[in-house]
């Protein structure tokens, strides 16, 4: 039983890959599309401050399904999450979102700033808990290669 239910989330990864990159694949088409066509057409100024939000949205789209995917990769090939990974992922969605906001009530924009922060931390949090640690001798100055002077 473990067997099937191991090769079917094998399947079901492989699936959302498949459909990630058709997804990305369009999303992508899209992208090319608005960019042509705003440069192609007669106007004063190319693209409008509008043309210009949907462009970077779906540039941060493309973006977050390329981390998305990677995600998923990491995942098949080692059986881990990357939450370093995930959390990029998140900023680069909420970043997203404040560009493409436009006008939004007060309540809306504290609630966003509180998330900003609170993934920008834990992005912190887990960037430092994964730093290696280097030994500083009791001054707090790295001595030259790495030795303590006596």
């Amino acid at each position: 039983m473990r067997r099937f239910v191991e090769r079917f989330e094998h399947f079901t990864y492989i699936v959302l890959i498949i459909f990630l990159i058709v997804l990305l694949s369009f999303t992508l088409l899209e992208l090319g599309w608005l960019v042509v066509g705003g440069l192609i057409d007669e106007s004063t100024f190319r693209l409008d401050s509008q043309d210009l939000f949907d462009l970077l949205g779906y540039f941060l789209l493309v973006l977050i399904g390329l981390e998305l995917l990677e995600t998923i990769k990491a995942y098949l090939d080692r059986r881990e999450f990357h939450v370093e990974i995930i959390i990029l992922v998140a900023i680069i969605a909420i970043a997203r979102k404040v560009i493409l906001l436009g006008t939004a009530p007060v309540e809306e924009l504290v609630g966003i700033a509180l998330i900003i922060i609170a993934l920008c931390g834990g992005y912190y949090l887990v960037r430092r808990a994964g730093m290696p640690h280097s030994p500083l001798p009791d001054d707090g100055v790295p001595s030259p290669a790495g030795r303590e002077e006596p």
